[in-house]
């Protein structure tokens, strides 16, 4: 008994901080949400009149479609990151020499430490309109102002983040398994490829998930990727919601989005997590 209220009260500092900087902020924001605006003024006035209304508007389709393309870049990105992730993962997990081991990733983790502007203008200065591969780009019939192209541009910004998260995540995973059930499938004739799909990524699911799920949440929470690469003409969810705050004071339509804004992100959390025990069980 005293040893259960001894964790108890260790717990009772973190609790604290979890309250004070998380749980109360949201709800602030949520009861934002929920308040009249009036244009001209800064966020809601006090004792303003509760609606529905700002949870309403985003029904409309140019609110709908600011939702797709952040998640659909954003999946796209996580996906992408997951297939070049894993090949780098499991030779540095399983083929690669202690040191070699160290020092990959004590690199992957150095990478991170890149400021965002440094890699978001990296970018830019190589694949923009006036990059130094526009004229190679020109000369394939490829529009660097085109709406595809940006939005390949914003991908790439979101794999400098993901692939290296990714990477670590998934090294922790494939250090875990027992490599003799790999060599167990090949023995019996199948395939290193066969081996691989059929045993080594069903065993690593779970880390394929969470590496997926964190790099879902560094895309769908960019916001200097797609406000410099997108050039204004792609916009995710948080240049909205910032733009709501910052620009037009909005505060009760800017909470709105913002607790919109997780509602997918929880939707697609438990969609992965049954799906992951459910591939775990078979």
């Amino acid at each position: 008994m005293r040893a259960v209220r001894s964790k108890l009260l260790l717990l009772i500092p973190a609790a604290a901080v979890f309250v004070l900087l998380l749980l109360a902020p949201l709800s602030m924001v949520l009861n934002e949400s929920f308040r009249t605006f009036e244009p001209g003024r800064i966020g809601s006035v006090d004792g303003a009149p509760l609606t529905v209304a700002n949870y309403a508007e985003l029904f409309l389709p140019v609110y709908v479609q600011y939702f797709a393309q952040t998640y659909f870049l954003a999946f796209c990105a996580s996906v992408f990151a997951i297939i070049f992730a894993f090949p780098i993962a499991y030779c540095i997990a399983t083929m690669a020499s202690p040191w070699v081991k160290k020092a990959s990733i004590s690199a992957i983790v150095g990478l991170m430490f890149l400021s965002t502007l440094v890699r978001v203008y990296a970018l830019e200065l190589t694949f923009g309109a006036a990059g130094v591969l526009a004229p190679a780009m020109s000369a394939v019939d490829v529009n660097t102002n085109g709406r595809s192209y940006i939005n390949f541009v914003i991908v790439a910004g979101l794999l400098h983040y993901a692939i290296p998260m990714s990477i670590l995540i998934l090294i922790g995973a494939i250090q875990n398994l027992n490599p003799r059930l790999t060599e167990a499938a090949q023995s019996l004739g199948a395939s290193a490829l066969t081996s691989h799909l059929t045993v080594t990524i069903p065993l690593c699911i779970r880390g394929i998930v969470s590496a997926f799920l964190v790099s879902m949440t560094l895309g769908v929470s960019a916001f200097v990727i797609p406000w410099v690469l997108g050039r204004g003409r792609v916009q995710f969810i948080s240049n909205l919601i910032y733009s709501r705050f910052s620009e037009i004071a909005n505060y009760p339509s800017g909470a709105a989005i913002s607790i919109v804004m997780m509602a997918p992100s929880f939707l697609l959390i438990f969609i992965l997590s049954r799906l992951a025990t459910s591939l775990e069980g078979t």
